[in-house]
């Protein structure tokens, strides 16, 4: 019987979907370069803890299932599906080669499409690679709760996903709490109650997922995941992608001061985004005691950021993300006023002058019992 948590979320805003202007297809492509930064750290990942034999693929046939979680639209989801496979097939290979010559060919893959029920499935499956080499499917739900049968997958992945909360911490939302979050809309570490919301809900999610994951994962399976992490004493405001989204938040401010939003509506306006350290996500991974934590190491930083894009280009890069959140809360009239005003303000040597956030790689195999 299914979780009754499963696929309960109280606001899910999907990336921008289709093809045109603003689109995540179109402006994903610093998610699109964590992708390939990572594609090298799979690889050795599969080939090195990935036991074939224990997970019932002794012989030379068998179907190999695996799931990528908070996929949005193409293209980066093909292409880290596209990794996964050629190093589960490379595996096989080397396990199998007695065989025959072209083993890998009698492995099959079923590939398990996961993001929130508004997400572009349509467009999604319009662009699948039309020379892939497995069967697709759709699973719309948050992966917070559960999605698949019990022992069902042998892989999941999810890249720049995990730091999305399920919901917003309903203190900082309170202007009678201590952890009234006015003036900032991201956890800037200004107020301490604010930080301790944030972590909570983070922990909270983040136990969800792995004990979802634990019921639905084989024994032996993995998960692997890249997500925004943060250097022991750095705040979310002073990393490269905290930033990014203050600056958001100053321009929603000064919107407000001349008059052009509501500032109750500014005041109450926060990202359900959160950047952990590694050791916070250590702990809950130890604590949740279903993974074994096979390796954690930090990304080599993407290029995105030493090519200094223009103010449009990061302007749309943010929109494609966050227009979703952005729209359900000022409304739709003010979405192009709001990222108009992103882009004529942005500077980006002064807002982005060193590069001190995590893209953290983190490999977790499900303990046998």
């Amino acid at each position: 019987m299914v979780d009754e948590a499963a696929n309960v979320l109280p606001g899910s805003f999907p990336m921008v979907g289709g093809d045109g202007d603003y689109s995540y297809a179109k402006y994903s492509s610093f998610q699109r370069m964590i992708v390939d930064a990572a594609k090298e750290m799979i690889s050795e990942s599969i080939f090195d803890t990935l036991d074939l034999k224990s997970l019932g693929f002794e012989d030379t046939c068998g179907t190999f299932k695996l799931a990528d979680l908070g996929c949005s639209v193409g293209p980066n989801t093909f292409i880290a599906v596209q990794n996964i496979i050629e190093a589960v097939q490379t595996k096989y290979r080397a396990d199998h080669q007695d065989y025959h010559r072209d083993s890998s060919s009698a492995l099959e893959f079923q590939v398990f499409f996961n993001d929130h029920h508004g997400n572009d499935f349509n467009t999604l499956f319009q662009t699948l690679p039309p020379s892939r080499k497995y069967f697709s499917f759709g699973v719309p739900g948050s992966f917070h709760g559960r999605l698949f049968p019990k022992s069902f997958l042998h892989f999941a992945h999810s890249s720049s996903s995990l730091n999305w909360l399920s919901k917003i911490p309903k203190e900082i939302l309170d202007s009678r709490s201590p952890a009234w979050n006015k003036g900032s809309i991201i956890c800037s570490a200004l107020v301490k109650g604010v930080s301790e919301a944030y972590s909570a809900q983070f922990k909270n999610d983040t136990e969800a997922f792995l004990n979802a994951r634990a019921h639905e994962l084989v024994p032996g399976g993995l998960i692997v995941f890249v997500l925004f992490s943060l250097p022991n004493s750095v705040p979310m405001i002073d990393s490269d992608r905290g930033k990014l989204y203050g600056f958001l938040g100053s321009c929603l401010i000064d919107m407000a001061t001349k008059g052009l939003i509501n500032e109750e509506k500014v005041d109450s306006f926060n990202i359900p985004v959160y950047f952990p350290t590694p050791e916070e996500l250590k702990a809950i991974i130890e604590r949740n005691g279903c993974f074994s934590i096979e390796r954690m190491d930090k990304l080599p930083d993407p290029p995105l950021m030493r090519l200094k894009p223009s103010p449009e280009s990061v302007a749309s890069q943010i929109r494609a993300v966050f227009e979703g959140v952005v729209k359900e809360h000022f409304g739709y009239d003010l979405v192009d006023k709001i990222f108009t005003k992103f882009a004529e303000n942005f500077i980006f040597d002064e807002l982005i002058k060193e590069h001190n956030n995590v893209n953290l790689f983190v490999l977790l195999k499900r303990v046998i019992n």
